[in-house]
């Protein structure tokens, strides 16, 4: 049969039969088109200008963009980068890994308790330690800006021990120098 034999489709319908299925689907398209132009609460669509049209697309095609799947590792460095978070998870990871750097036996005596603006403020649990670290300040100072990067820590402030207060009571006297004692 040639391409003159075939009956047209169209002409030999009538208005109430309804056209043959095609396997491809754009009848099916087309219909749903077609319906939904011509239904009764549509409204036409109004023009918007260049700077209030958006594109929406359900794929983000064959390059990579912001909208295909992350590692986890890559969208937190992105996260703490756009915060500028780096220095303060890097001093929160020398708190954690403080007997490491520092050595146990330091550790086990004296506890970093803030950073702020390069100061380091460790706490110390006598006079002795507060005395020892002190002395170890320097090569403590240079290991950590090994760790954090130059210029991070500038100073180590070091504290004694937390003490009794003596200012109240029955036998306080005013302006008294206190019981004279270091506690260690």
């Amino acid at each position: 049969m040639t391409s003159d034999d075939t009956p047209d489709q169209t002409s030999d319908q009538t208005p109430d039969e309804a056209p043959e299925h095609q396997p491809d689907g754009l009848d099916l398209a087309r219909a749903a088109a077609k319906a939904a132009a011509v239904s009764p609460g549509a409204r036409p669509r109004k023009k918007t200008g260049p700077s209030r049209r958006r594109t929406f697309t359900t794929s983000s095609g064959a390059r990579a963009d912001d909208r295909d799947p992350q590692l986890l590792d890559d969208a937190m460095g992105r996260l703490i980068a756009h915060h500028g978070w780096e220095v303060d998870l890097k001093v929160q990871g020398v708190f954690g890994r403080w007997a490491e750097l520092v050595g146990q036996e330091v550790a086990d005596h004296c506890t970093p308790e803030a950073f702020e603006d390069g100061r380091l403020v460790v706490r110390t649990d006598s006079t002795a330690w507060a005395t020892q670290l002190k002395l170890l300040a320097p090569s403590v100072v240079r290991r950590l800006n090994e760790d954090l990067g130059h210029g991070t820590v500038t100073v180590i402030e070091v504290l004694g021990p937390h003490l009794p207060t003596w200012k109240k009571g029955r036998l306080s006297s005013r302006d008294g120098r206190g019981p004279r004692d270091t506690y260690g």
